[in-house]
């Protein structure tokens, strides 16, 4: 190198440089148990086992937390983790609530039905590539949209929810249930922030009333599992349009007609012989 002529920095590595030392296996493993209760739950659908096929996507969105957090922990996140739990997420939440939804009522409204199923996905696809671009940005406390595991969640709740009370299926329910499935596909490409609980760290100290209420929480789903989850999952769908309305309507200035005020008169000017 000559004298005087600046050291040139080293080229970043590509990302297919860093895959060649490996992956995480940890967090990949929880991943890859939630593509398999997504791929599961495909099969039973499809063989009429509709309750065991339910319960499994929500087994699913269990792990599909835990892979995340498990990788902030152990300080392993990385960018093929990220892709790779996006495509396991597709299959889970995607895929999977749509054929499950099909199966039990959404058939009866013909191609209505399988339509409004097929939107779910490709909202579901279009929600986790909107999430994969603008990751690190903006508040990371709030969702842009609904996120794809609450949209499956609401779609798996509506047939766990009719399997328990054995509601028939007549037409009226099958369009009712196309619409409720349109409805989550909207919320999910919206822009109606929709909190994330990142904020909350479990490792710090936190006050007893607040460890009691969440006590009381896991033991009424331990107690009454569909009940407790769906009502929890209503809550949260619900909380984010409310939350949006509010914040718009405290954001809009006041149009209430003002009482115009006197102009004030102006003082009148200073005299260099005034004492």
């Amino acid at each position: 190198m000559r004298i005087g002529q600046p050291r040139r920095r080293a080229a970043r590595r590509p990302a297919r440089e860093s895959l060649r030392r490996g992956i995480y296996v940890l967090p990949s493993l929880f991943t890859v148990g939630n593509m398999l209760c997504g791929f599961a739950a495909v099969l039973y659908a499809l063989h009429g086992q509709l309750e065991r096929a339910g319960w499994l996507i929500i087994l699913a969105g269990l792990l599909d937390g835990l892979d995340g957090r498990i990788a902030r922990m152990t300080n392993s996140t990385s960018e093929f983790g990220k892709e790779y739990d996006s495509l396991a997420d597709v299959v889970s939440f995607g895929v999977a609530p749509a054929i499950l939804a099909y199966q039990w009522g959404l058939w009866g409204v013909g191609r209505w039905g399988w339509a409004a199923a097929f939107m779910f996905l490709v909202a579901g696809s279009v929600r986790l590539a909107r999430f994969n671009v603008k990751a690190g940005l903006g508040d990371r406390r709030f969702f842009t949209g609904l996120p794809i595991p609450g949209g499956a969640g609401a779609l798996t709740m509506m047939v766990l929810v009719a399997l328990y009370f054995d509601l028939s299926m007549p037409r009226a329910l099958s369009v009712a249930a196309s619409v409720f499935v349109f409805l989550i596909s909207v919320l999910m490409v919206s822009t109606i922030p929709y909190r994330s609980f990142k904020e909350y760290n479990l490792r710090q100290r936190w006050p007893a009333t607040a460890f009691f209420v969440i006590a009381l929480v896991v033991a009424v789903i331990a107690f009454t599992p569909l009940p407790a989850m769906a009502l929890l999952l209503s809550v949260y769908l619900v909380a984010g349009p409310v939350e949006y309305v509010l914040r718009r309507l405290r954001r809009r200035p006041v149009t209430a007609a003002q009482p115009l005020q006197p102009a004030a008169k102006p003082a009148p000017p200073a005299h260099a012989d005034n004492p």
